[in-house]
Order: structure tokens, then sequence, then C-alpha cells
């Protein structure tokens, strides 16, 4: 089945398509911890998750994009589970540290090989990131600040009515957090009005700022005077970040980590130490002199991106990213034009690793997924 069919498919239809899959089988055979999760496998619980979803008063009222959210939240959300978990040798006590993490990672690599579109694989592979949030509400120092992160991140709707659905998905009566815990994170999101939506901050600086301090202030207005525009390009190798600046930024200088890197005659295999003090120092100089600048790279990690957009922030410059992702096939196609052509299993490797920017990150966002057209 492709991805335009599974969209549409029954649950039945869903976990018959998923059950011969080798990381479903995984699941299958990946024990749980009895006293969350006394139903047995991950599998098992699975499919009672993805069965509790119709159970849901709201589902009838959702739309069919909604519900398929929901439906591959449910099939992914403890995917890693068999690459994560461990056994307690003394109490034997089951745990699988950050399968939510992994996870994201596994749904997003599954969902493109599907062909499904970036916005709907990247509301899928966040909502299963976050998907066990809500029920740790009452234990973050500020609650309001969790759902608001979260507005930007999914839909706070979507995420409750799925932790209903999880909580509802197994079988225990050993259960420490009760499902009405779930409902303070609808009540949190509606008082602060980010249930159905993003919350409101006052402006994209606002926003902004209240995602890069450490002690955030909603009330906090920032004063905008910015000393230039720095867009951060984002993209995998060949997914055509030099054509796309052509084409929508040719009055900004460039610094191109490629560039530089041919002029120092460094190949991208050998230590990138002096290619990166270099271009920090153009990049300075730039700001420096509140000169609006692009710089070029693939900045497919958040930590490699954090560390730029911080040194542009700390020269109050408005931050763009930019982010380009064009089918892997036809990268793989334009890669092959390339003068300097990265080594395929590099790029497979780095589409595997990529992390999506998000709007937590930045001024401005943008995406483009459209298919490469090189001139």
């Amino acid at each position: 089945m492709n991805w335009t069919q599974l969209a549409t498919a029954s649950i039945h239809e869903l976990i018959a398509w998923a059950q011969p899959q080798p990381w479903c089988q995984a699941m299958a055979a990946c024990a749980q911890d009895a006293q969350w999760h006394s139903e047995g496998d991950v599998w098992t619980h699975t499919k009672l998750v993805l069965h509790e979803l119709k159970s849901l008063e709201e589902w009838p009222s959702l739309s069919s994009h909604e519900q398929t959210i929901l439906k591959f939240t449910a099939l992914f959300h403890d995917i890693a589970k068999p690459l994560t978990t461990e056994i307690d040798s003394i109490t034997g006590r089951v745990t699988s540290p950050k399968h939510a993490v992994k996870g994201e990672h596994l749904a997003r690599n599954i969902l493109r090989d599907l062909g499904c579109s970036l916005t709907t694989r990247e509301e899928i592979a966040r909502m299963v990131r976050y998907h066990g949030r809500p029920v740790f509400l009452l234990e973050k120092p500020e609650p309001i600040h969790e759902v608001i992160r979260h507005s930007w991140l999914l839909h706070n709707r979507l995420l409750y009515l799925f932790a209903l659905a999880d909580t509802r998905g197994r079988d225990t009566d050993s259960m420490t957090r009760p499902e009405e815990n779930l409902h303070f994170w609808k009540v949190a999101a509606e008082e602060t009005d980010c249930f159905d939506r993003p919350y409101a901050f006052a402006s994209d600086h606002a926003r902004f700022t209240f995602f890069h301090t450490s002690q955030p202030n909603l009330h906090y207005q920032p004063h905008e005077e910015f000393s230039c525009q720095a867009t951060l390009m984002c993209g995998l190798p060949g997914a055509g970040k030099d054509t796309w600046l052509a084409r929508h930024r040719s009055d900004s200088p460039i610094v191109s980590l490629d560039d530089i890197r041919a002029e120092m005659d460094v190949a991208p295999t050998e230590n990138q130490g002096q290619v990166a003090q270099l271009a920090q120092e153009r990049c300075r100089e730039l700001l420096r002199s509140g000169t609006s600048f692009a710089l070029n790279a693939t900045n497919t990690m958040h930590q490699t991106r954090s560390r730029w957009l911080n040194l542009f922030a700390d020269y109050d410059a408005r931050i763009e990213i930019v982010y380009l992702e064009p089918s892997l096939d036809d990268l793989l196609q334009q890669n092959k034009k390339r003068s300097n052509r990265v080594p395929e299993a590099v790029i497979e490797k780095l589409a595997s690793r990529c992390q999506v920017p998000t709007w937590l990150e930045c001024h401005t966002l943008i995406s483009d997924a459209e298919p490469i057209q090189v001139t």
C-alpha cells in the first residue's frame, strides 16, 4: 500500500498492513513493564490504542486528516521501544528510556519512504516525540509554558485526544497516574487559547524571545530593532539551496561552507574546524556591519543550527530559516549532477538523522518540499 491508500485506510486495514513489517514484529516481541502494561507486549498495546481512537467521543467530528494523524501517532508512538528497552537485573522492572525521541526518527523515515507529505509527516513525527507529555504536566514547574511551547510544535487538542486513547489502551489496575491528570492539559491549553491553535504571541520577536530565554515571561514585549536579517539555509546536499538563494535572495551576500571548503582545499570528510571558524568570522563581519546575508550549509541537526542561531541572536539579527526537502529520489538524481558529488550512503545517513526545523528556533520559517528544478 502507498501513502494515499494508507492515509485513508481503516484501523483494521492499517493493522493488517503493519503486522508483516519488521518494525511491527519487533514490537510484538518486546515485553513491557507489567505495572504499566499488564496487557502484554508493545504491539498488543498499540492495537488497543488504535481501537480506542474509535471510541473517543470526539472521533466522529474529527476531519479525515486529523484522524490520519491520530492513527499513525498510535501506530508509531512506541515503535522505538524494541531499541530502547532495558530490564533491571535486580528488580526485573522494564523501562524504555528515550523511546519517544528515537521513535520520532523512525516514524519520520518510514513516512518519508511511504511518500507522505512533509507537513503531515512532521505533524505525526512530533506527536510521536511528545506523546507522553500531557500525563506529566502537573510535574512541570510552569505548566502553562509547557502547553504554549507545544502549541507551536503540534496540535494540543490532538495530543490530548491521543493521550486519552493511550491511557485507555492498556489493561492494568495499577496505574499511578489517573486519566483525570490528562484533563489538566486540556484546561491549561484552553485557558491560554492554544488548544486548537498556536498561542498568539504579541509578535514574532516576542515568540522568539520566549523560546530563547531561560526564564521566559509571557507578558514581556521585547523591543524590535533588528540589525539585519540572517537567513539560515537547511537541507541535505543537493536539495537545491544554491538555486533557492539565487531565486529568492540574489541581492544578499552568501556565506557558503562549500565555497569555504573549496577555498581552503578541505574535503568534506576532513576536519571541519577551520572551515567553521572562517564561516563564523565572515558571519560576524556581516552582522557587525548590519548587512543582511544567508548562511548556506546542510544544518540538518538541531545542535548544529543552534550554534549559528545563537550567534545571529547575539547580534540582534532577525532570523529566518529556510528548509528544503525534495524527495530522496529527486535529491539523489540531482546529487549525481553536482561537481562535488556527495556519496549516496552519506546522504541517506544524513536523511535518517535529519531534525526538521520548527517555529521554536526562529522568527520566520520557510519550508519547501517541491521537486528540484535546477536551471
